[in-house]
């Protein structure tokens, strides 16, 4: 697939990215940045448009699974995701969140084949932190 896990991104505010508990690895929400800089800002249905927002919703969750692979022992250590919540930075109007959320969950199923197969939500939200248009959490199975 040409993809590489990037470095785990570094907290914004006093958290830490990741967290195992028992058989499974939590993530914190993590953005759409690549080498630290925002993929696209701002929300999404006015500054970003929906392929935008997609492929930042795949950028979030490649990060995501850098974060949960950090603690799993490895990518190959992750038996399947579990869940994966979308929070989208949508304009007043937009309804297309889930669609948003394609983009992380088919980059999960291309990554993880069917243990890629989740339960999800796609949420839209008024703002998100630096003007990201998607913030993304995981839950997988280590």
């Amino acid at each position: 697939m040409g993809l590489s896990l990037p470095p785990v991104a570094a907290p914004l505010a006093a958290y830490v990215p990741a967290i195992r508990v028992g058989d499974q690895v939590w993530t914190s929400g993590q953005l759409p940045l690549i080498n630290g800089t925002l993929h696209a800002a701002g929300k999404v249905g006015a500054e970003v448009d929906i392929e935008q927002a997609t492929e930042a919703a795949r950028v979030a969750a490649l990060n995501a699974i850098a974060a949960a692979a950090s603690l799993a022992g490895g990518i190959d250590a992750i038996r399947r995701v579990v869940k994966a919540t979308v929070f989208v930075a949508s304009s007043p109007g937009f309804t297309g969140q889930p669609g948003v959320a394609d983009g992380a969950s088919s980059l999960l199923a291309d990554v993880f084949g069917d243990q890629g197969n989740h339960v999800r939500s796609a949420v839209g939200v008024a703002v998100l932190p630096i003007d990201a248009p998607v913030e993304l959490e995981l839950v997988v199975e280590v």
